[in-house]
């Protein structure tokens, strides 16, 4: 087992203290505090980025979905992808992938599958789509629909990330789903601009991107309504409606399907 680095924050452990999780080291307390000293929407931006996850992975699974990729997973925290897709249809097969050991840790003990479907946790990371596709094809069919997942991953990529996602939709059967959401300056410029910088400070890439910038993710597929949209917006159910009331979640979401 990869032995867990503790002298440098990381994005899911930072997440998770954010989520009032426990999994978390000091460093990564240390740095959700400071973001959120100058981000006053941190903390609902976690809780509505979760949200999203499970309406998103509710919406593929409702619309004949069986297979779902999840990258950049985090630290469980229930329900998690699994168990909303499987309780939509119990025979899902799941697979998460992430980069930090204590996410692994944590996933084996805490994932726990449907009798009828299976879920399985890579740890790779996102940079890495061969390694990623090459293991996931070992559980899940690739010739057939696949909901892809990353939800808040992508402001921690920088240029490489337009065609890291190409590369990864290419290798989608036609039907699948693409589920994403990455924090943007358009809606709160100022706070960021100074949380962007307490991340790079720690070490951590963050490239928030513009409503355009976003939207090229999607490029080629046909995207499901309401569009991209802030994400506490996007098909809203009433714990959203109610979170909106508490202030802007500069966050951009989006699901498409591949022709």
């Amino acid at each position: 087992m990869t032995d867990i680095d503790t002298s440098r924050p990381h994005p899911a452990r930072v997440y998770d203290w954010w989520l009032g999780g426990k999994d978390n080291y000091p460093v990564d307390e240390e740095l959700a505090r400071r973001i959120l000293a100058v981000d006053g929407t941190v903390l609902r931006g976690a809780r509505a980025n979760r949200r999203f996850m499970h309406r998103a992975t509710r919406t593929a699974a409702e619309a004949g979905i069986r297979q779902f990729l999840d990258i950049g997973t985090g630290i469980p925290t229930e329900p998690n992808l699994h168990q909303v897709a499987q309780s939509v249809a119990a025979d899902s097969k799941v697979v998460y992938a992430d980069n930090d050991p204590i996410v692994l840790r944590h996933a084996e003990a805490l994932l726990h599958s449907s009798a009828e479907g299976s879920t399985h946790y890579l740890h790779a990371d996102v940079r890495d789509p061969d390694t990623i596709l090459g293991q996931a094809a070992v559980h899940l069919d690739l010739d057939q629909p696949i909901a892809l997942s990353l939800v808040a991953l992508t402001h921690y990529l920088g240029e490489e990330a337009h065609g890291l996602l190409k590369k990864y939709v290419a290798a989608l059967a036609p039907g699948s789903f693409l589920v994403l959401s990455q924090v943007t300056p358009d809606l709160s410029p100022e706070a960021i601009e100074k949380a962007a910088e307490q991340f790079r400070r720690s070490g951590t890439p963050f490239h928030p991107r513009s409503l355009a910038e976003f939207s090229r993710f999607f490029e080629g597929l046909e995207l499901l309504g309401p569009g991209v949209i802030p994400v506490t917006g996007w098909r809203p159910e009433p714990e959203d409606v109610a979170a909106q009331a508490e202030g802007i979640v500069p966050v951009y979401a989006g699901v498409a399907r591949k022709p």
